[in-house]
């Protein structure tokens, strides 16, 4: 049942009551279905009064962030909460303003300044590709129906050489290609530096006459040779780009008269950011992107059923725990630097597990509240966001769950043991058209390791869950269910 808007208001008070209050907040952003708030003292949060709350489905703690899982009305509770906290804390320069005016220095051994850090750097990575990812994934959908349309089987129905190809296909590969871009403006605001400087930095490394550079040298000093590398669907090279532009421009207004900085600041900063990326970080970082992406091909090609079964088997517990965010950054760069990814084919069939085992509870309970929560989150699953489907259901009947694990790792087993491939990033069943190849629309293979896999790791959950997984007799787990607050009967 959707919320009225008046509970949006009360929902948010108590969340900001629950964290601390608007003074332990640094910022706030959200996701598909999660809060994510940066705060100061996560010692002050009150987190089992915040999971009693109505609207909360669970509270997870993970990457530099304290996230509010709400479901699909989080933008709603988003936007009740900013109301309720103010604008600043949306807008990342006068949130920086406010946390530099109010944030306590920390007394950090050593080993909690790497903690710190390593957080922090979680936190960057996934500030910066969270408002990306949904792009990514539609952008991955568009060229897998594109690259069905110009199947010969089909009697290519569109053409290659057609303008309406053309059109579409830049559509979809238009978020790929500026990826440097977009990765920059997000990094900037998390680093809270200047989101166009660094967006402008982006820009000059996809710059067409850069790209047509590709594999030449920019620069020999001796024995040292500076070549340029192809930076379009690139990731990791403008979080550090981002880093240099926030610390730059700080240094340059440290000693730049006023009157001269609304022109020479960005001409001092982009240039020295483009300079240093474009000739010694860039192609340090891209060398070790690709080399890291192609030692996940080799691993995943050579373990094959048992990387896929472990995996699969595995993968949805980090999302309990919102760790899977750390994962995107990888399966990103993975699809950048080869073309693919098999192992984005494996965490697909994870993705239809949990579908597939509350689909069954769907079915089988005779509870409507139950029954319409399921169905939801279902549908959701199956369009590749398990969130709704894992907390509001499946881990509240711990058997649910258990029995969408099962399913993933038979789904990723078979996912492996055929090394099914996947060419965009969308993954479950709304993915399908991912596992064509747009380079050869006539291969079907892996539209067929698709197929199969998805269709173990759709009946395996389902005949569990529904013979062994749930009943009606069945109470929600102790630890895993929404608290319920005191007097209330369910």
């Amino acid at each position: 049942m959707i919320m009225a808007q008046k509970d949006y208001s009360q929902l948010a008070k108590a969340i900001v009551a629950g964290v601390g209050g608007k003074g332990n907040i640094d910022s706030l952003i959200h996701c598909i279905t999660r809060l994510r708030f940066y705060l100061k003292d996560e010692s002050l949060v009150q987190t089992e009064t915040i999971k009693a709350l109505d609207g909360v489905i669970s509270v997870q703690q993970s990457s530099g962030q304290y996230q509010v899982v709400i479901g699909n009305q989080v933008t709603a509770v988003y936007d009740a909460v900013i109301a309720e906290i103010g604008v600043e804390f949306a807008d990342e320069e006068l949130t920086s303003e406010t946390v530099a005016q109010t944030t306590k220095q920390q007394n950090l051994t050593p080993w909690g300044h790497v903690k710190a850090g390593f957080s922090q750097l979680l936190g960057v990575i996934t500030g910066a590709m969270s408002p990306i990812v949904g792009m990514l994934a539609a952008s991955g959908i568009l060229k897998g129906v594109l690259a069905i349309l110009t199947m010969p089987q089909l009697g290519e129905i569109v053409s290659p050489k057609s303008e309406i190809f053309i059109v579409v296909n830049a559509i979809g590969d238009g978020v790929f290609y500026f990826l440097p871009v977009l990765v920059g403006f997000t990094a900037a605001k998390k680093l809270k530096g200047d989101p166009v400087m660094t967006a402008v930095v982006g820009a000059i490394l996809v710059h067409p006459s850069l790209v047509a550079m590709n594999g030449k040298s920019l620069l020999t000093m001796g024995s040292l040779n500076f070549p340029m590398v192809n930076y379009t669907y690139s990731i990791f090279p403008m979080i550090l780009a981002a880093w240099l532009v926030a610390r730059l421009t700080k240094w340059v207004k440290s000693w730049l008269p006023g009157y001269l900085q609304i022109i020479f600041t960005p001409l001092i900063v982009i240039t020295i950011t483009a300079a240093i990326t474009l000739y010694l970080t860039g192609p340090i970082i891209t060398w070790l992107s690709t080399g890291l992406a192609f030692g996940i091909q080799w691993l995943l090609l050579k373990s094959g059923w048992l990387s896929g079964l472990l995996i699969g088997g595995f993968y949805q517990v980090l999302v309990i725990f919102g760790l899977h965010w750390g994962i995107l950054p990888l399966l990103a760069n993975d699809i950048a630097a080869t073309g693919h990814s098999y192992l984005n084919a494996i965490l697909s069939t994870t993705m239809v597990a949990q579908g597939a085992a509350v689909l069954a509870v769907a079915i089988k309970t005779r509870k409507t509240e139950l029954k319409e929560l399921s169905f939801g989150g279902a549908i959701s699953a199956f369009c590749g966001v398990t969130e709704p489907a894992i907390y509001g259901v499946n881990l509240k009947f711990k058997r649910v769950f258990i029995s969408g694990l099962l399913g993933s790792a038979a789904g990723g087993f078979v996912s492996g043991l055929l090394h099914g491939n996947m060419f965009g990033f969308a993954g479950s069943w709304i993915g399908f058209a991912s596992f064509l190849d747009p380079k050869n629309p006539s291969d079907l293979s892996n539209l067929w390791v698709f197929l199969i896999a998805s269709t173990v790791a759709t009946v395996v959950p389902f005949i569990v869950t529904y013979v062994w997984g749930y009943n009606d007799q069945m109470q929600a787990g102790d630890g895993l269910a929404k608290p319920k607050k005191p007097g209330t009967v369910k």
